[in-house]
This record gives C-alpha cells, sequence and structure tokens, in this order.
C-alpha cells in the first residue's frame, strides 16, 4: 500500500514537470529561447539544425505522451477515488443505518423511559394530592375540634355567656386579696349586736334566794336584758257606714258620700298593694304563692284573687308614669351613660329590655320587642349626645358624642382568644394590659394616686403595641375559619381603638359597663322565674316598676313605705 502511495507521488510529480513544459511553450517562452538558438544554428551547420528538429520532435512527441500518461493516471485517480467514495459511502450508508437502528432503539427506549417517568409523576402527583387532601382533612378536623372545645370551655370568664348559663362552674372569686387574719372581728373591733327594740312587754325575773343570802354576793347595780322579738300582721279594717234612703216616688237609692278610696265594698290600701306587690316582684315569687303567702301571714284574713295581684303592676305603672319621666329627662342630660340589652321571652317569643343608667343610681328600664335600632328608639339613648358606655353592640356604639368600649366583656373574649390560639401571644398580653389599665384607673377613681398624663399615655402607648403584636401574628398565621373570635375582637380594637383607651384620656369615663350588668340581673331573676311573661305588655309594666323599685333603693329609702306611698297617690 505504501509502495503505490510513493509511485503514485513520482508520476504526480512528472506530470507537474511536463505540465509545467507545456504552459512554456503554449506560453510562447520555449519559442523565444528556441528562436534564440535558431539564431545560433543559422551560424552553425544543417547538422545541428536538423539535430534539433529531431529533438523537438521527440520532444512533442515526449510530450503527447506524458499528457497521454497523465491523463490516465488522473483516470485511475478518478477511478480509484470513485471507488473509494462508493466504498466509504457503502461503509457511512451501513454505519448510518447501524447508527439509525441505534437511534430507534434509543429513542424507543427514551420514549418508555418518558412514559415510565410520566408514569410515575402521576403517581406522585396522585399521592402528593392525597397526602396534600389528608393533610388538608386532618388541619379542617383540627380546626372543628378547635372550634368544639372552644364551645365546651365558653363560659362566664371567657365569653359574653352568663354563670347563670353554666350550672356547673367554678367557684366564681371576689377580687379581695387575702390578708392573712383569721375570719371574723379583730382585736379591737367594736361589737356590733343585735339592734335592741323597744319592748310591749317588760317581766322581771327574781333575783334567786341563793344571792340574795350569801353574804358573798352583792349588788352591782347593773340589770341584764335580754329581748324575744315576735313579728305579728295585724290587720286593720276601718269600716264607714252610713245610712240609706229611697225615693218613693222614683225609686232611687241614695246615701252620705264615702271618703276618697271607698269605691268598693272592700277596698284594700297601699300596704296591702305593696306588700302583694313586692312579693311578687321584687322576692320574684309567683303570683298564687303571693296570693298564698299573705292568706296565710294574716290569718285568712287578707284573702286577695289572682286577678288583683296581676293588675298591681298596671296600676303601679300609672302611678309612676311621672316619676319614669324625669327619670328620663336626668339620664338623657348625664354626662356619662351606661346602656346595654338583656332579654327574655313574652307570648313565647324573645322578648328584649333597654337599660340606661348612671353611676349614681339612676336607672331606667323599658321593655323592646326586639334590640337593635327598634329597641333604642324612645330611649334616653335615642338622641343622646354625651359619652356612652356599652358593650360592642351595633345599635348602640354609633349613638353619643363619644363611645368607651366596656372592658370587661374585652377582657373576657382576649382570655377566650388566648385559651383557643395559645400560638398567639397577644390575647394574654391584652388581658394583662385590661387588668393594670383597670386597676391604675381605679386608683385614680378612688383618690389612692394622682392622674397622671404621662401615665396614661403609657399605658395607650402599650395597648397600640399589642395591637401591632396581633397584627402580625396574623398576617403570618391567619385565623381558622372554625374559630374566628379572637380576630373579629383584634379587628373591632384595631378599626376604633380609641374606644378602648378612652377612659384612660378621660378619668371620669369608667373603664366598664358594670353598672348597667348589675341592673339586667334584676330582671333576668324575673324571667327566669315566670319563665315566659304572657304580653308584652307584661313586659313592659314589670319593667316601669323595676325602675322606681332600684330607684328607691339607690335613695336608701324604705322600699316597702315608698310603693305604698306611690300605690296611696292613686
Amino acid at each position: 500500500m505504501n509502495e503505490n502511495v510513493w509511485e503514485r507521488q513520482e508520476l504526480l510529480f512528472k506530470i507537474k514537470l511536463l505540465k509545467d513544459r507545456v504552459e512554456a511553450f503554449e506560453s510562447g517562452e520555449k519559442y523565444v529561447q528556441m528562436e534564440k538558438l535558431h539564431k545560433v544554428a543559422r551560424a552553425g551547420d544543417f547538422r545541428t539544425i536538423q539535430h534539433l528538429k529531431k529533438e523537438l520532435a521527440q520532444e512533442r512527441a515526449e510530450k503527447v505522451h506524458v499528457r497521454e500518461l497523465w491523463y490516465a493516471t488522473c483516470l485511475d485517480i478518478q477511478n480509484e477515488c470513485d471507488y473509494k467514495l462508493k466504498e466509504k459511502e457503502k461503509e457511512c450508508a451501513k454505519k448510518l443505518a447501524e447508527k439509525d437502528q441505534v437511534i430507534l432503539l434509543l429513542q424507543k427506549d427514551l420514549q418508555d423511559a418518558r412514559e415510565q417517568q410520566e408514569a410515575e409523576h402521576e403517581k406522585y402527583l396522585n399521592q402528593l394530592k392525597e397526602a396534600y387532601d389528608a393533610k388538608t382533612q386532618l388541619e379542617e378536623e383540627k380546626e372543628k375540634n378547635q372550634e368544639l372545645l372552644a364551645r365546651i370551655n365558653k363560659d362566664y370568664s371567657n365569653s359574653s355567656k352568663s354563670s347563670s348559663m353554666s350550672p356547673d362552674h367554678k367557684t366564681i372569686h371576689n377580687s379581695r386579696e387575702r390578708s392573712g387574719l383569721k375570719p371574723g372581728g379583730q382585736p379591737g373591733h367594736i361589737h356590733h349586736g343585735r339592734k335592741r327594740q323597744e319592748p310591749t312587754e317588760s317581766h322581771e325575773i327574781p333575783a334567786p334566794d341563793k344571792y340574795l343570802d350569801d353574804p358573798d354576793y352583792v349588788p352591782t347595780g347593773k340589770i341584764v336584758r335580754r329581748q324575744l322579738i315576735r313579728a305579728h300582721v295585724i290587720t286593720e279594717v276601718i269600716e264607714y257606714w252610713t245610712y240609706e234612703f229611697r225615693n218613693r216616688i222614683t225609686g232611687q237609692r241614695v246615701h252620705a258620700d264615702f271618703p276618697p278610696g271607698f269605691a268598693d265594698d272592700v277596698n284594700y290600701d297601699g300596704t296591702i298593694k305593696a306588700l302583694a306587690y313586692l312579693v311578687n316582684n321584687d322576692l320574684y315569687t309567683s303570683i298564687d304563692k303571693t296570693r298564698i303567702f299573705l292568706k296565710d301571714i294574716s290569718k285568712g284574713k287578707i284573702d286577695i284573687s289572682t286577678g288583683f295581684i296581676c293588675n298591681l303592676a298596671k296600676q303601679f305603672s300609672e302611678c309612676t308614669k311621672e316619676e319614669r319621666d324625669e327619670i328620663f329627662n336626668g339620664l338623657s342630660a348625664a354626662p356619662v351613660l351606661h346602656s346595654d340589652f338583656t332579654f327574655g321571652r313574652s307570648y313565647g317569643k324573645q322578648s328584649a329590655v333597654m337599660i340606661t343608667a348612671t353611676d349614681d343610681g339612676r336607672v331606667l328600664y323599658q321593655g323592646r320587642e326586639k334590640k337593635g335600632d327598634e329597641g333604642v328608639k324612645g330611649s334616653p339613648v335615642e338622641h343622646y349626645s354625651g359619652t356612652l358606655v356599652s358593650d360592642h353592640e351595633a345599635a348602640l356604639i354609633k349613638h353619643g358624642g363619644r363611645h368607651q368600649e366596656c372592658l370587661a366583656h374585652v377582657k373576657r373574649y382576649v382570655k377566650g382568644e388566648a385559651e383557643n390560639e395559645p400560638e398567639k401571644t397577644w390575647g394574654s398580653k391584652m388581658e394583662a394590659w385590661i387588668r393594670d389599665s383597670i386597676g391604675y384607673w381605679h386608683e385614680v377613681d378612688a383618690g389612692a394616686r394622682e392622674y397622671d398624663r404621662s401615665a396614661a399615655e403609657a399605658y395607650i402607648d402599650r395597648f397600640m403595641d399589642i395591637l401591632k403584636t396581633a397584627r402580625e401574628e396574623y398576617g403570618y398565621e391567619p385565623p381558622s375559619k372554625y374559630y374566628k373570635d379572637g380576630y373579629n375582637t383584634y379587628k373591632r380594637m384595631e378599626e376604633s381603638p380609641e374606644e378602648y383607651v378612652l377612659f384612660l384620656r378621660d378619668p371620669g369615663v369608667p373603664p366598664t359597663n358594670n353598672t348597667a350588668e348589675r341592673y339586667g340581673r334584676k330582671f333576668k331573676r324575673k324571667a327566669h322565674q315566670v319563665m315566659s311573661f304572657r304580653s308584652q305588655l307584661g313586659v313592659d309594666r314589670f319593667c316601669d316598676g323595676l325602675t322606681i323599685t332600684e330607684s328607691i333603693k339607690e335613695q336608701g329609702g324604705n322600699l316597702f313605705e315608698g310603693v305604698t306611698e306611690r300605690f296611696n297617690s292613686r
């Protein structure tokens, strides 16, 4: 193989040499040289010329032979190249066929791998979806359990639910701190015994002879007295009588006029009415038991009907209307007003009671068929322009010039939030803030410390920092859709923070609505006793009477005498 290469190289060299010669002839350079030689030959002999001609012919023949060799060589080279190209093409085609087969196999393997990958990916997605659905369902069940636990644990301490609605609630402790002293009177404490009464009978007990005859015993001059007090119901019956006359012509019967209050054959004055009214309404006793009680204590002399007792609420409402109007006007002009709704039932349906009160003891109860805007109509709150203290009742907070939210309610709400969302810290912080700020206000109100604007502003800044903490915590972890009480409380506080810190800016405004809440319990007791009033009119009349009886108590008057006086004024 190497020898053929060298021969080919030698032939190519020769071909190149001959080609240069041919080009020299074609270019005329050779002719020029020959012409020069020809001129030299003219001076030479003829044989030189012939010899040159012969050489020229030989060169021409040799040139033709070389050309033919060159053409043959080129043809051989071309044939050899074509053969090798065909061999290469066959080899390439074979390799391409093998490569195509390999590519097809690879493509098939790739397709199979892709299909397997897609199947595995789809399987993974299904498993991921199942895991996500399971986790979502688990989280939802956790939230449902959290909601159920929140409902179970909801009581008077962490919600607006009253303690009476939780019969098995824990002991409600008062807010007094333990002093470490024993119960009862302390050393040096003045004894407060039972009050002695003016005796209606007096009996002397003779001194025993063993003390009189013994010279060792001498009288001290001091008399030892002990009383026994009995209660009797004395029934006084005042009777007026007069002669009757008959007109012989017309048959008309006439007699002298009786004094006022003697319209019927048997009449009852304000004492009987007041006693029956108070036993029924202030002591929360049923009408039948009230009638029986009066009959028993009077030994059967006071035997009034149930209809008479039912009518007492109407009479008391009518005779105290002017007094209630004065209370209404006084409440409307008060600088700070407490307001709240409570509920009962009348004729099997829910009814509401509007309560407005002040810290000095003025209170007004008004029966309403519904709460809300309809319940506010006709109450002192409707056109009130002072400072209103109430819980977050939509119908109340839009009235009044300023509004203070009841922090006692808020404290229960944030305590419930801290119990049901332990991962968040703002609820416990807010509960501590409410306790500290109300304690500060009570100290200022009692005169134990001076009101300090900078101290109040510090409490307000602390309040705003806690709201910022709540905002960050709910931004990081939104509330559950099953428990949003804490989040709703935070949103209300963030929307109107001034309504929660007004008592710090103005010490004359109380931080809680406990005044109205305590008055609301009076109606609740009656509502539990009767279960359901017979009509809304019965609710209204009871509220009218409750307004007056509570006012008498706050003024320190004798309740029985006050009610008697008002019945006798008819």
